[in-house]
């Protein structure tokens, strides 16, 4: 996959997914082994623990709310980011903005980024 679409990926079919086995399988196709997720509430390693933090945040939101893209995506040869939007469609809760680093075609670093309140 491209930046363009590891991007769209990990939005999309990873931390916008309910279904955990789809969830699982994207998760083991799009970031590498040793995955590090780096967010306002910590670092997480590895894809178990990219896992957990994934279900944690969809699985126990309302089932009106989902991510969606805000703006356009920005990529480069192994980097790219992604600026979204957390909540009901059109009444977002949270905003923020994913940065990744390719390493050998899948994502290597994650870092989530939220919009200041």
């Amino acid at each position: 996959m491209d930046v363009t679409e590891l991007l769209d990926a990990g939005l999309h079919r990873v931390f916008g997914n309910r279904d955990a086995v789809s969830r699982r399988q994207a998760i083991d196709e799009i970031y590498t082994d040793d995955v590090r997720f780096e967010e306002p509430e910590g670092v997480s390693v590895g894809r178990d623990a990219l896992e957990g933090r994934a279900a944690a945040l969809i699985d126990d939101a309302p089932e009106a709310f989902g991510f969606h893209e805000e703006g356009a995506r920005y990529v480069g040869p192994e980097s790219g980011a992604q600026a979204w939007a957390f909540g009901p469609e059109g009444a977002p809760v949270v905003r923020g903005i994913d940065v990744i680093t390719v390493r050998d075609g899948r994502i290597a670093v994650l870092r989530t980024i939220l919009a200041a309140a």
